[in-house]
């Protein structure tokens, strides 16, 4: 094999997912869910502009306490955010309240989740010939380990790295870097899969990995990116046989 550590993303690359968080159900649901605890909110959309406003402050937070803007790629817990919501209606939540609203939140946002066609066999053979394998992703952890759960790819993987456990995401380079390191990998050693072109590829050439990329239904629109390999559309199998190549 080329590489003896092969590290995915995960949205897009292996599992496809659509969520949408604009979805007046899922604003009218969580309303209810809140009052049931004693946080009061007029509106669904007075829930949903505080839910982006406190959003939006965290992640300027995060960013004022990053120096190097090379890297300014910080990441927040969600968790967090559902927690202030109950805390600015004057009820003290616990953290597993602040879990819970998150998760119900996720659930009623999605509306659909599932691997990509080969990706669990993929994860399997790469194994099976001796391969580490590795998730990077940037996700929050309250809904991602759930959902790895689910589709039960927990195991597939020698090393889980999502970013709200790390305060940095892709492209970041020290979100690369802690993997890396963790693991004790050299880089060149090492081949990043992933369907975005600046967080997946840029970000793992720029620490010295190969890269793989694959353009998927929920790629960001951009132009192909200088990758070691490009394929135009999904097709695991055919990312199973550049990796597996001898």
């Amino acid at each position: 094999m080329k590489w003896t550590n092969c590290v995915f993303d995960l949205y897009g690359t292996l599992v496809d997912i659509h969520t949408d968080e604009s979805a007046p159900c899922l604003w009218e649901n969580l309303l209810e869910h809140y009052r049931t605890q004693g946080a009061v909110y007029s509106t669904p959309q007075e829930l949903k502009e505080r839910y982006f406003a406190i959003v939006r402050e965290r992640e300027q937070g995060s960013v004022r306490l990053r120096n190097d803007s090379h890297e300014s790629h910080p990441e927040i817990q969600i968790e967090y955010v559902f927690q202030q919501l109950f805390q600015e209606r004057g009820v003290h939540a616990d953290m597993a309240q602040a879990v819970e609203a998150g998760r119900r939140f996720r659930e009623w946002s999605m509306d659909y989740i599932r691997l990509y066609d080969g990706a669990k066999k993929l994860l399997t053979d790469l194994k099976i010939q001796g391969c580490k394998v590795y998730l990077l992703s940037n996700a929050q952890a309250i809904f991602t380990t759930y959902e790895l759960e689910v589709l039960d790819l927990i195991s597939a993987f020698d090393g889980i790295y999502l970013s709200s456990d790390y305060g940095y995401k892709k492209p970041d380079r020290r979100f690369f870097r802690i993997l890396l390191e963790e693991q004790g990998i050299d880089p060149t050693t090492a081949v990043m899969i992933g369907n975005d072109g600046v967080c997946d590829i840029a970000g793992a050439r720029a620490v010295g990995m190969s890269t793989v990329y694959i353009h998927s239904n929920i790629s960001p629109k951009e132009a192909s990116p200088v990758a070691d390999y490009v394929l135009p559309e999904m097709d695991l199998n055919r990312v199973g046989e550049i990796l597996m190549e001898k």
